[in-house]
């Protein structure tokens, strides 16, 4: 069980007081006092790891199920005794340009705090550093943890956000680019790239609900303090999910106008073909026509029909060609 106990401590009045080395005792211990609460952190137990915070917790088998199998959604579901919150972290790679989700569970009862993660992405220890250098606000208890960690969440998904606006920037450069529309690869850096903007709003997108109810009053182990804290939570979110729907948006733009640029090189290309052809059928039915060796055709005897006929194929050409350099096609 330690193995996957990130951390675990005890707060009084805002303060961290003790690392226990039993969180069973813990509990106990900040149960019989007001001011205390537990906060224990878990990264990716298993089964048997989980069974004994779930019977010294009393959390639902539910939410327990949610939190062992991951893949959720974002979300908020209140039980008897505790209330269980799905949050989804984002994690962007700056090198392959790529975006995945992590998933983050958080329990939280009269005198506790239970946060289960799966993957990488969202490390607890820069908020569990800052709550503690604010007793403040720490004091609040488990609303207070519940708080800093969907703050950290979505204030993530504004800094993704903007490196995504900044990648889409230098698509559409290459795109509408001179040369950039040629290349065979542009559609499918489009397509991947609206797949890593809807990873995003599996993300963000659901959890506008849970955020309103939290902003909301009457949600069991939410102090009706915290409402504030929450609204400003939400109102990043919202903004977040607006920026996420305009990159998908513009997205759908420059997909949409490159098959159209496409559309008109390939055109371009077909009158240029057209062109070509035209003026190679001209010489080719003067030629057939001559070539033929009748005995009696006209001017087959002249002593100026072949440089005749060549001047003949040859102005036929060049008036084709001022013709369809005229018109665009050349």
């Amino acid at each position: 069980m330690p193995a996957v106990i990130v951390d675990c401590a005890i707060y009084r009045d805002g303060r961290r007081t003790e690392r226990p080395d039993d969180f069973s005792e813990a509990l106990d211990e900040a149960r019989a006092s007001p001011e205390a609460f537990l906060w224990i952190g878990l990264h990716e137990p298993t089964e048997q790891e989980f069974e004994r915070v779930h019977v010294e917790f009393g959390l639902h088998p539910l939410a327990v199920e949610d939190a062992l199998r991951a893949h959720q959604r974002p979300k908020l579901e209140v039980y008897d005794d505790s209330l269980f919150a799905v949050l989804k972290p984002i994690v962007y790679e700056p090198e392959s340009d790529t975006v995945s989700a992590d998933e983050l569970m958080v329990f939280i009862g009269d005198s506790f705090v239970v946060t289960v993660r799966h993957g990488e992405g969202a490390p607890l220890a820069a908020v569990r550093r800052r709550l503690e250098a604010d007793p403040e606000v720490l004091k609040h208890g488990p609303t207070a943890v519940l708080y800093a960690v969907s703050d950290a969440v979505v204030d993530h998904y504004m800094d993704v956000a903007a490196e995504l606006q900044v990648d889409l920037e230098e698509l559409e450069a290459q795109v509408f680019a001179p040369s950039g529309g040629n290349s065979k690869n542009t559609a499918a850096r489009i397509y991947t790239f609206k797949r890593q903007v809807l990873e995003f709003r599996r993300a963000t997108g659901p959890l506008a609900v849970p955020m309103a109810r939290l902003a909301g009053a009457g949600v069991p182990f939410v102090h009706e303090h915290a409402q504030p804290f929450f609204r400003d939570v939400a109102d990043h979110l919202t903004r977040a999910n607006e920026q996420v729907e305009g990159l998908d948006r513009l997205l759908s733009d420059i997909l949409a106008a490159h098959l159209a640029q496409m559309g008109v090189r390939q055109n371009d290309d077909m009158r240029k073909i057209s062109a070509w052809a035209a003026m190679a059928a001209v010489p080719t039915m003067v030629a057939g026509v001559y070539g033929m060796n009748f005995d009696h055709m006209p001017e087959l005897h002249w002593a100026w029909t072949y440089p005749a006929v060549v001047a003949l194929m040859g102005c036929a050409v060049f008036g084709l060609h001022r013709l369809f350099k005229r018109r665009g096609w050349l």
